[in-house]
Order: C-alpha cells, then sequence, then structure tokens
C-alpha cells in the first residue's frame, strides 16, 4: 500500500473512531482519548481497507492466523479470505466443556501462527495467547495488528519474543488527523 493510501487510512481511521473524554483501558491506565476499534470493525468498508493494508504484513512461512477474541476474529475472517491462509480463533482462556480448547478452527500443534489483533497498547492480550498456543506446540514470533498506539515503555511483547507489525500507528494517525 503505497503511503499516500495509508495516510488517507489513517485519516479515515482516526476520523471514525477517535473518541474524546475520560476512559479506562483495559490495561487500568486512563486516558483522554479513546480509539474504539469497533467502529471500523463494524464499517464494511473501512474493516476491509484496514485488512487490505495488513496484507503485506503477514510473514512468509504462516501457516495459520490467530485471531485474538473478539476484536481480532473479523480481522483474521478478512486476512484469511485474502491470504488463502487458514484461521484460528483464539480465546483469552481454554473454555471449559466442549474440546476445552483455547483456539479453535484447527490444530495449531507444530504450525507457524501469526496472531492478528486490531488494537494494541502493551500487548498483553497478545502475550496470553502466545502462551496458550505456543503451550499447544505453535510457533508464535509475531502479530499483525490494525492499530498499535506505540506504548514502548510498557510493552509486554519484546519480552515474549513478539515482533509487532502493524498497519496504522499512533503517529499515522495522528499525522492523518494534523494533515486533514
Amino acid at each position: 500500500m503505497h503511503i499516500e493510501d495509508l495516510t488517507d487510512l489513517a485519516r479515515a481511521v482516526d476520523e471514525r473512531c477517535r473518541l474524546s473524554g475520560q476512559f479506562t483501558l483495559r490495561s487500568g491506565r486512563t486516558a483522554t482519548e479513546y480509539f474504539d476499534k469497533y467502529l471500523f470493525e463494524a464499517d464494511p468498508v473501512l474493516v476491509s481497507r484496514v485488512a487490505a493494508a495488513m496484507v503485506p504484513l503477514v510473514p512468509a512461512g504462516t501457516d495459520l492466523l490467530g485471531g485474538l477474541e473478539l476484536g481480532g476474529i473479523p480481522l483474521v475472517t478478512l486476512l484469511s479470505q485474502a491470504t488463502g491462509i487458514p484461521a484460528l480463533f483464539v480465546r483469552k482462556e481454554p473454555k471449559p466443556y466442549g474440546t476445552r480448547r483455547a483456539a479453535e478452527g484447527g490444530d495449531c500443534a507444530g504450525r507457524t501462527v501469526t496472531l492478528v489483533e486490531d488494537v494494541i497498547t502493551t500487548g498483553g492480550a497478545v502475550v496470553n495467547a502466545a502462551r496458550l498456543l505456543r503451550a499447544a506446540g505453535a510457533t508464535v514470533t509475531t502479530v499483525v495488528c490494525a492499530l498499535d498506539r506505540e506504548e514502548p515503555v510498557d510493552s509486554l511483547l519484546t519480552p515474549a519474543g513478539i515482533e509487532v507489525r502493524p498497519a496504522l500507528t499512533r503517529t499515522m494517525l495522528d499525522k492523518g488527523r494534523s494533515a486533514g
């Protein structure tokens, strides 16, 4: 995707999803701005554009795409469709009934799984998903995300051996906003 296209996408996502107010983030921190990812994920045109920007970020050698519950599910579905790579649907924890699996959609043992997430702040949910998949025998070293909030001080991903490949970053949304 060309830089002009990414700038336009950043502007469109920012306009649709950035809210102002007082918000408590998953990490427990508070923020005066909030990125409501469900506003772009519920928009069929915008979510398709975001997923298209994520396609080239999927590393070669990926056997499965693992979408994190809940926000990663629409994105992993579109990425699977666009790349032909099968999808897994990764729960926050194994369900206590039925198959009792943490990931649905296929066996990940001995396979390379690229995680798919919507928004990353500290990466806690990604680290948890990687831990569950690694325990099931998968190799997990990369997460592709729609938006990286760029919180490197608090990031749990590097110590967990996970590379972040974002389609958009907080900096890109900020630049798109000022350019608009």
